[in-house]
């Protein structure tokens, strides 16, 4: 299983603390069965095979980017830590990310991890 960090930047990193995200609870996991993120008290687990892109992206605006966003636009959800770069990742069916209960799903989430090109060719790997 490969483990990918988010990237921290201050001040944003004492805020996000405040919500109880931090480096050792701020987390994305990748296996051949499984696409896993932690984000503080925030959780999203979906199979590999459920994975359907991923892309780099980014630089964000602060407004957008930092702490756990839900996109009006599409429904998407990010988990950010800084202003970019980032990675969108695309399901092929929509994951609970955000609310209690998994009542809203969300069709991609963004992510803004130290090394977003591994996990996007961690993501590109065949799965299984």
């Amino acid at each position: 299983m490969a483990r990918f960090p988010f990237a921290f930047r201050a001040p944003a990193r004492w805020a996000l603390a405040l919500v109880g995200v931090t480096p050792a609870r701020a987390w994305v996991a990748v296996s051949p069965e499984e696409f896993e993120v932690r984000f503080g008290p925030w959780h999203l687990r979906t199979s590999r095979a459920n994975v359907r892109a991923a892309r780099r992206t980014g630089p964000y605006r602060w407004w957008r980017a930092l702490g756990p966003r839900l996109s009006m636009a599409d429904r998407g959800a990010t988990f950010g830590t800084t202003t970019g770069p980032g990675v969108c990742v695309c399901f092929a069916t929509p994951v609970p990310a955000l609310a209690p209960g998994g009542w809203l799903r969300h069709p991609a989430l963004t992510v803004t991890v130290t090394d977003p090109d591994a996990l996007v060719a961690a993501l590109d790997r065949p799965v299984g």
